[in-house]
């Protein structure tokens, strides 16, 4: 399955005979909270689903945005009405990383029809609605392991040998700047791929190719294995959606630089080469 959809692919399909489920993750780092977004206007019969609390564990020694108690988002998914026999398509307010990290957790616990909407929000054109609904509560049982998960050691390793990708803005990448975590830089070994150049002007991922071409001149067609991270494991699953629409399959370190960074004791490298 194409893991995103255009806005009129799921105007379509809304209309049809298998509607999808929606889901609303709005989310901004250090921004405001997407609730309130939600509730002036939404996707009609989207529900909303809150990154912080319900697609992320209590932030701690496994970082800010630690991967959810599997039963923990179970639940959040049922009371959301995802079922499992049901297409989910979730969307945010365009950036794309909230709605990358709802396609990644429901993906790696096995649900097998997740699409981002392409371009998020901004891409509907359509009109929005106001109204909270109540979905009926889906049957979705998770079950872990549908795509590769990285811990720290094992990202370590994988720098080492294969195509580790830093997700994050190349200056906090680089270690001149790092207003969130404990110190900045890089995991030794990892290359700077942010982000933000997954996607072109209008918030649109880039065609397949283009980003085959990206992927392919940063080291990835010669890996033996790709793995991404990021700052907490939110941008970074948009990293492996792109790397997904590129044709690469990638594992996420999910606790990413804010776990990595707690610990005083592993490496840090900084500047603009991988180590």
């Amino acid at each position: 399955m194409n893991p995103i959809i255009s806005a009129s692919e799921l105007a379509g399909e809304s209309a049809g005979a298998r509607p999808p489920v929606l889901l609303d993750v709005r989310w901004t780092l250090g921004g405001p909270p997407g609730r309130p977004a939600y509730e002036a206007g939404h996707l009609p019969g989207a529900v909303y689903v809150d990154l912080d609390s319900e697609l992320a564990g209590p932030p701690g020694s496994g970082g800010r945005h630690p991967l959810p108690d599997p039963e923990e988002f179970g639940k959040a998914m049922r009371r959301a009405g995802v079922r499992a026999d049901r297409p989910v398509v979730v969307y945010d307010g365009g950036l794309g990383w909230g709605a990358a990290r709802a396609w990644w957790l429901l993906r790696w616990t096995g649900h097998q029809e997740v699409r981002v909407l392409d371009g998020g929000l901004a891409a509907w054109p359509g009109e929005l609605s106001t109204e909270v609904p109540e979905p009926e509560p889906g049957d979705f049982t998770p079950k872990p392991g549908g795509l590769r998960l990285l811990d720290a050691d094992e990202a370590a390793a994988l720098a080492r040998s294969g195509l580790l990708l830093d997700a994050r803005a190349a200056e906090r990448y680089r270690g001149d700047v790092e207003p969130i975590d404990r110190v900045g830089g890089h995991i030794p070994g990892a290359h700077s791929a942010p982000t933000t150049e997954n996607v072109a002007g209008d918030g649109l991922f880039l065609a397949a190719g283009a980003l085959r071409d990206r992927f392919a001149a940063l080291g990835a067609a010669e890996a033996a294995e790709v793995g991404v991270y990021c700052g907490s494991g939110v941008s970074g699953a948009h990293e492996v959606l792109a790397l997904e629409l590129a044709g690469i399959p990638a594992a996420l370190y999910a606790g990413s630089w804010s776990e990595w960074s707690s610990d005083p004791s592993r490496p840090v490298a900084t500047g603009p080469d991988p180590r």
